[in-house]
């Protein structure tokens, strides 16, 4: 029987050994049978009763952290922090654990809450992701720093929205609805300060001749509804605000061009976009950053009804351009369309971010590492890659050249949905830029906006567990999101 406190320790096994709490983890691993060989980065051992009434696990930093630097050194510490973690959990008894979180504060209490999640709604034991409980299930452990910083306070926020979002994606999609979807963001958001949540339903949609997005909502007798999050934190509440725009698909049956049935359940996760720009807007907000954000996120399934949209129909969207839908499972771009260009012309942001699980080409592309970025910015690029960088959360650019156009140009419409299989997420992309009002030079006058397609289709989960994931959803990439907007601020 394991005592119900625990320590983790990272440690270096090339470094002078440490004492911590008069523990030296240096120590600890030369006692075991491989001791006598420096540890890869997360192996972990554990030790029962030492120091009495405690049980210690030391996690390895790797051969290589003292040569490392910024980012990499960063990411060494989450990995040696969530493999410890993931030993601890493990162990029945244990109700908390002390980590040892001086070398990166902020790191430490990312991998140690993204390690510790796992989804289930099985209801033995009870699950705290029940939506029907009526009381909270607290977390099976409670984790806390040996030293209080704020850096590990920023990096449980950084973690809480991650995990917010890897829970609505992963949840069913009877159970997040479009109208669930609001209900959830409208809960989270209770209580934190310089906050507006409109809700709008597809009545104001059509006023607004948002018909691609309506287009999409045909099939389905769920309600869609497009979900707007305002949070003013900026000194002047007037100043151009940065935007967040995410596809809210919450199932995607393919419509009338339905899926294959192998693995459809996934797309319950298709709100991906949704999830992930609502639940950095979260921790952006709980922060007070100090900057000006409107997130809109167009909210509907994807269904085959008697009502739904048909290969070959042409609607217009918002700024008037005519679109053929050649394809129905080619919905996310059409919801983001008139997303985008309503989220321009209404609240004018200097800087438009839109996510979405959009193609299965970016996930052969780039596989589950990195999420493509196409961007008309050069500096927005830079910013992301950044971003993306320091918080392991990585994005890597792709074209976004006029060459790719006749792909979605050759129908009877201005645009078409699709321009075939070669090069799909390049030929959505440009598709979304041609409502991203302002994204480019006009008239010898500069772009007005600054504008960047996260396609996060392959990221959106894991196929094997890594040191601070479990397999499946990732809510990826939140924290990369949030750092943009942080480091956003700075300048």
């Amino acid at each position: 029987m394991t005592s119900s406190s625990g320590l983790l320790l990272p440690f270096d096994p090339s470094g002078e050994s440490q004492r911590i709490r008069g523990l030296s983890p240096q120590e600890f691993w030369k006692c075991t049978p491989s001791g006598d060989k420096p540890p890869r980065v997360g192996t972990t051992r554990t030790f029962f009763e030492a120091p009495p009434g405690t049980t210690t696990t030391i996690s390895s930093l790797g051969d290589t952290f003292s040569q490392k630097k910024g980012a990499e050194r960063r990411e060494l510490v989450r990995k040696a922090v969530g493999a410890g973690i993931k030993d601890l959990k493990a162990f029945d008894g244990l109700t908390e654990v002390l980590v040892d979180a001086s070398l990166d504060p902020h790191a430490a209490a990312v991998a140690a809450h993204l390690s510790l999640y796992k989804f289930t709604l099985k209801t033995s034991p009870p699950s705290r992701f029940n939506p029907n409980n009526t009381t909270p299930i607290p977390e099976k452990l409670t984790i806390k720093p040996l030293q209080e910083s704020n850096g590990w306070d920023t990096g449980y926020i950084y973690a809480q929205a991650q995990n917010l979002a890897r829970t609505l994606m992963e949840l069913p999609a009877n159970m997040v609805t479009p109208s669930n979807f609001t209900e959830r963001i409208k809960k989270e958001f209770e209580g934190i300060s310089n906050v507006e949540i409109f809700v709008r339903d597809t009545a104001w949609a059509k006023e607004r001749n948002m018909n691609t997005f309506l287009s999409v909502t045909h099939g389905s007798s769920e309600p869609a509804k497009i979900l707007e999050i305002h949070y003013k934190g900026a000194p002047d509440i007037s100043a151009q605000p940065l935007a967040f725009v995410g596809k809210g698909i919450t199932f995607d049956s393919g419509g009338i061009s339905l899926k294959p049935r192998a693995n459809m359940k996934a797309m319950r996760a298709d709100m991906g976009g949704a999830a992930t720009v609502s639940s950095a807007a979260w921790a952006i907000a709980k922060l007070q950053m100090p900057i000006n954000l409107v997130v809109v996120t167009p909210l509907t399934e994807n269904m085959p009804g008697p009502s739904a949209t048909k290969p070959g129909d042409i609607v217009y969207a918002m700024n008037g351009k005519s679109v053929e839908i050649d394809n129905t499972d080619a919905e996310g771009r059409l919801v983001l369309a008139d997303a985008v260009y309503y989220t321009i012309t209404e609240y004018h942001p200097h800087t438009l971010i839109d996510a979405a699980t959009l193609t299965g080409a970016i996930k052969i592309a780039l596989g589950e590492v990195y999420a493509g970025v196409f961007s008309s910015s050069d500096e927005l690029w830079e910013r992301l890659r950044a971003a993306g960088e320091d918080e392991y959360d990585r994005f890597w650019r792709m074209p976004l050249d006029d060459d790719y156009l006749p792909q979605i140009q050759s129908s009877n419409a201005d645009l078409q949905n699709t321009g075939g299989r070669p090069a799909g997420s390049v030929t959505a992309a440009l598709f979304i830029k041609a409502f991203a009002e302002g994204c480019e030079p006009k008239d010898g006058k500069p772009a007005t906006l600054k504008w960047a397609h996260i396609d996060m289709a392959g990221t959106k989960e894991v196929s094997h567990a890594g040191p601070y994931y479990e397999k499946g959803i990732t809510g990826r990439p939140v924290r990369a999101l949030i750092a943009y907007a942080r480091d956003l601020v700075k300048q």
